[in-house]
């Protein structure tokens, strides 16, 4: 995966109540057709702050053994 494919996420998000209540429902469907739902905000938020932490997490990977190469280099 390059990484303009890793630093773009792109969803159809959808947002509902039920029966009048307050608390409000979504879902996130992928470009591939999956489809993911959510039974509050407070899930879809942490699902998306997942997805965006694993993200982060192999970028400052990628960027830890790019500066040890370097580093290296330098020796």
């Amino acid at each position: 995966m390059s990484k303009l494919q890793q630093r773009y996420l792109s969803y159809l998000l959808r947002l509902w109540q039920t029966d009048n209540k307050p608390t409000w429902r979504a879902s996130l469907e992928s470009l591939t057709g999956e489809r993911q739902g959510f039974a509050s905000l407070e899930e879809l938020f942490d699902y998306l702050k997942t997805q965006t932490n694993i993200n982060d997490n192999e970028e400052a990977s990628e960027d830890n053994l790019t500066n040890k190469l370097n580093h290296q280099e330098q020796i």
